[in-house]
């Protein structure tokens, strides 16, 4: 860590609100913030990342993970979810076929247990989609879901 003197910092704070705020720093260590992105869809919350600081390189792994939650924040596991990953470069037709459908794998990242999760190496620079889609599996209790997350892959 770098000692940093009165020093403005923009840092944006992703998640529901999506706000900006302005920090100003005297005399304190910095260190870097993660970053998620945050989502709704029905009854269900997806908290994405991706691994290296939603800053993934072509030709280089990758980890992505989605912490799904019931309303009311209980976690759905990838155990009770038929979770579905596909990966698009864009911009894209309406009929194009992902050029990536990695399989989930159940996962720990921070403080969530048994979350979809898997590594991926993006074949090139430019950007792409992610679309999470899912149903409950036999006896889970929440409606199907879709997101779509934008990457920009340097």
């Amino acid at each position: 860590m770098k000692k940093i003197s009165s020093l403005r910092v923009c840092l944006v704070g992703l998640g529901l609100l999506g706000s900006v705020t302005m920090v100003r720093i005297d005399k304190l260590l910095f260190q870097s913030a993660v970053a998620h992105e945050i989502e709704v869809s029905g009854d269900v919350a997806a908290t994405f990342h991706l691994e290296p600081n939603h800053n993934p390189k072509a030709g280089e792994t990758a980890q992505v993970w989605f912490a799904l939650t019931r309303r009311g924040g209980q976690i759905i596991p990838l155990g009770e979810c038929n979770c579905k990953l596909a990966i698009y470069t864009e911009p894209r037709s309406p009929q194009a076929k992902p050029i990536l459908t990695p399989t989930l794998k159940a996962i720990s990242a921070e403080k969530y247990q048994g979350i979809p999760g898997t590594n991926v190496i993006f074949p090139r620079v430019g950007n792409y989609s992610l679309v999470l889609s899912g149903t409950p599996q036999a006896g889970a209790d929440f409606e199907p879901f879709q997101f779509v997350y934008g990457v920009t892959v340097r």
